[in-house]
């Protein structure tokens, strides 16, 4: 019996000294990310300034230098940012302020523009005494904070006092506790935060222009300054998109799509992905708020749809990339997920084939137009017509109309194209078209919304949540890198999910940045675009 004892605590103190060394390790590992990425930036920033001088030097008249300092702007606000994400993360891992062996070199701010106003908060004094509790207390003196905050078209510095107060009685020093800010030294207000993340990641205008546009005003931020930033709200609204991210994966229906992203690379730029997926269940009348999660990659394998849903079961509505393929295998943990096709897209190469209106603009000849591919977009045309009657039914209400009225037209459709078919070339257009909804074991997946009311006929929903990605892409060029990639994917998220709930994006993060600090774990669920009550609404209330 003592040798049992003797062992169960050598036992306990082996794994509480693994345990130790696990999070020194971690600690450790925190702390060399948080160095690698401020030094990267700083590589950045000096090479930065090398190209400007070099420009000046030898003139203006360079446009590809000019290019070429662009870019590594581009670079240098996501080095910044990235720097910023690890250094707080090393200091919530380490609980210290300070990089062991390293001390970053933060982005210098000027004081504030003596122009703009000033408005003072005072917070309220004490009446007596913290220690003794003596009403006999004096002001001695007051400590204030500068927070810059922007109010549409006008700029304001917000003045918070704190007022001291000294004891006659004991002579101990009393004063109110320091506000918390959004973000770390709180020099920046949740609205001026708002406005740079709404205006880089839903505007699409990178930080550079944004600084530029600032100096106009009469405010000078640099890009570094800006960038560190966008990199510490990206730390602050985690818990915002962990709770998004967790209801989408929640759904027992997804919609999934990707669009192409330039990415920043040695010699040039290459094509990586912007992947989404969409949880909307208010065309069966569902009852769950909608919301969209982002996700960035290098390339388009197939391995990251699988690790964007591990653990994720249900309908996935998508078009007929073969990357997710792997989600539709049997022997999949935790079981295999059912593709429900997109009629959208098979609908567009018949109506590519039957467009009179391009074909005329192209001045094609008249017999180009197919009259087969006519007849397919018109018989695909009634079928919507009887999606767009029931959208917003209850499943049960819409399953029975699909059954009555949609599935003859849907057979008759596959026995029309069968024939069709059988009296083409294989190479025809139209037979193409044809064979990629029957291909394989697609026409199941196509016609799975016959037999599933929570089912809609197209992947819209998913390309609607990609559509201001497309739409800004020539405006930001490119992402300056995997981090910024991701980054950027996390504040999609937040900004489609507010759309798609019918907020305001900026007005929400303004509000979110400001309640964030000070409020407890249970009540961040409030905070959610589908919960969410303005301040103002919620004092009314």
């Amino acid at each position: 019996m003592p040798d049992a004892t003797s062992e169960i605590a050598r036992l306990r103190a082996a794994l509480a000294a693994s345990e130790a060394r696990a999070e020194t390790a971690e600690n450790e590992l925190a702390q060399a990310r948080a160095v690698v990425s401020t030094s990267e930036a700083m590589i950045k920033h000096l090479k930065l300034e090398i190209a400007k001088l070099r420009r000046e030097q030898y003139g203006h008249s360079s446009e590809r230098r000019a290019r070429l300092i662009d870019q590594m702007e581009l670079q240098l606000e996501e080095l910044e940012a990235a720097a910023t994400e690890d250094e707080l993360a090393a200091e919530k891992a380490a609980k210290t302020t300070s990089v062991a062996g390293f001390q970053r070199r933060r982005p210098v701010r000027k004081p504030f523009p003596e122009h703009l106003p000033r408005e003072r908060v005072v917070i309220e004094a004490p009446s007596s005494c913290a220690c003794c509790g003596s009403e006999r207390i004096v002001k001695m003196g007051e400590d204030v904070t500068e927070t810059l905050e922007v109010i549409p078209r006008r700029w304001k510095v917000i003045q918070t006092v704190r007022e001291k107060f000294t004891c006659r009685h004991c002579e101990t020093i009393s004063q109110p506790p320091a506000p918390f800010h959004a973000t770390p030294r709180g020099w920046a207000g949740p609205n001026l935060l708002a406005t740079i993340l709404f205006e880089k990641f839903g505007q699409h205008q990178p930080l550079n222009r944004q600084a530029e546009r600032y100096a106009r005003e009469g405010v000078d931020l640099s890009l570094s300054t800006l960038a560190d930033q966008v990199g510490a709200c990206a730390a602050a609204l985690e818990p915002i998109h962990a709770l998004i991210r967790n209801h989408v994966l929640q759904a027992e229906r997804l919609h999934g799509d990707d669009t192409t992203v330039p990415l920043l690379a040695k010699g040039g730029t290459r094509t990586a992905r912007l992947w989404t997926y969409v949880r909307d269940d208010r065309p069966f009348a569902g009852g769950a708020p909608p919301a969209a999660v982002f996700h960035f990659s290098r390339d388009r394998e197939m391995t990251h749809p699988n690790r964007h849903l591990a653990g994720w079961q249900g309908i996935l509505q998508a078009d007929a990339y073969g990357g997710y393929n792997d989600l539709y295998r049997g022997d999949r943990d935790p079981g295999p997920a059912s593709s429900a096709l997109c009629w959208s897209h098979a609908r567009r190469k018949f109506f590519e084939l039957a467009d009179i209106k391009e074909n005329a603009r192209k001045k094609k000849p008249a017999h180009d137009i197919s009259p087969v591919a006519l007849e397919a977009v018109k018989r695909i045309d009634a079928i919507f017509d009887i999606e767009r009657e029931i959208n917003g039914l209850d499943a049960g209400s819409r399953l029975e109309v699909r059954q009555l009225r949609s599935r003859p037209l849907v057979d008759d459709l596959h026995d029309w194209m069968h024939s069709e078919r059988d009296t083409m070339s294989k190479h025809n257009p139209v037979a193409k078209a044809i064979t990629y909804m029957f291909k394989k074991d697609r026409w199941e997946a196509f016609t799975r919304f016959l037999d599933d009311g929570r089912i809609c006929l197209t992947n819209n929903a998913a390309e609607r949540a990609l559509r201001g990605v497309a739409l800004g892409r020539k405006s930001w060029l490119f992402a300056g890198s995997e981090r910024g990639g991701d980054r950027a994917a996390f504040m999609y998220s937040l900004i489609v999910t507010a759309k798609m709930n019918d907020v305001d994006p900026q007005a929400w993060l303004a509000d979110v940045l400001a309640r964030l600090p000070e409020i407890t774990a249970s009540r961040v669920p409030d905070l959610l675009p589908w919960n969410w009550q303005s301040s103002e609404r919620s004092k009314a209330a």
